[in-house]
């Protein structure tokens, strides 16, 4: 068994003066979503004011992927702490451990189970219990494309991924033609689309739910106005019925979107509105 110290191969005297901060869901936001959109600002998360760190104390970031995942993700020593009032905001100062650690930034995945209510706990008694589960090739995106048949993704994992660094999914989408659905899951209704070369292919389609949540469609256009954005950031999601290399005709394209609106029947207990 491979222990997460002995790769980064603290001393016991570095462990007693080390903390490490369990980074999960709060309530509100899920943290390991911060992290596919930008490492960067997961970082907030971690050196948080909770009053907790001392100044020279190094802190190790692992964030929740699963029940018993954990991704670590940054290494710093805390180099001040700001006088600020407490819960106010980024409370300390720090130096991230680039030169020493960086290479395992994003790459660790961490076997643990957390039963212990602390957030917070000194590294010398969690460190044993540390498993390193997997060191992955690269840094974790959670958005290696899973083919054209299992694309189903929620607002917030389409956002990342139209606003983000996703190769293997730009690179599938840009020059696609499709039928897609949009999945109410409050309601369970559905809206049929589809983009072709003639209007725009999916990815370009696509950031347009994402700028604008209806798209132009008249039912969709009338949701966004009774519920607003956020109703659309927590209920929707996005799938391909069927996909097209660009060379498919456009017209089949429509034929087939007509098809799936009769068979989903999503004029009727839909958001289609022709």
């Amino acid at each position: 068994m491979l222990k997460l110290n002995d790769l980064m191969r603290l001393s016991d005297d570095e462990l007693k003066n080390t903390k490490v901060r369990f980074n999960q869901y709060n309530g509100e936001d899920n943290p390991i979503e911060e992290f596919k959109k930008s490492p960067e600002k997961l970082l907030k998360w971690n050196y948080w004011n909770s009053q907790k760190y001392k100044v020279g104390q190094l802190s190790i970031g692992l964030v929740k992927m699963s029940q018993d995942e954990w991704l670590l993700f940054t290494v710093g020593t805390i180099t001040a702490i700001k006088d600020i009032p407490f819960n106010s905001g980024i409370g300390y100062e720090y130096r991230i451990e680039e030169d020493l650690y960086g290479d395992l930034f994003g790459r660790v995945i961490i076997k643990y189970h957390k039963t212990m209510q602390s957030q917070f706990p000194n590294a010398d008694t969690v460190m044993d219990n540390l498993i390193v589960k997997e060191v992955l090739p690269s840094v974790f995106s959670g958005f290696d494309f899973p083919g054209y048949d299992k694309v189903s993704l929620t607002y917030a994992e389409l956002e990342t991924i139209v606003n983000g660094r996703y190769p293997s999914y730009k690179n599938a989408l840009e020059n696609q033609q499709a039928v897609y659905v949009l999945t109410d899951t409050n309601t369970g209704k559905l809206y049929v689309g589809s983009a072709t070369s003639k209007n725009e292919m999916l990815l370009s389609r696509w950031k347009g739910y994402i700028n604008t949540f209806h798209n132009g469609n008249e039912g969709l256009k009338e949701l966004f106005k009774k519920e607003g954005a956020d109703y659309f950031k927590k209920y929707f999601k996005y799938s391909i019925l069927e996909n097209f290399n660009s060379k498919v005709n456009s017209d089949f394209i429509l034929e087939r979107e007509a098809y799936w609106k009769k068979v989903l029947d999503t004029k009727k207990h839909g958001y289609n509105k022709n």
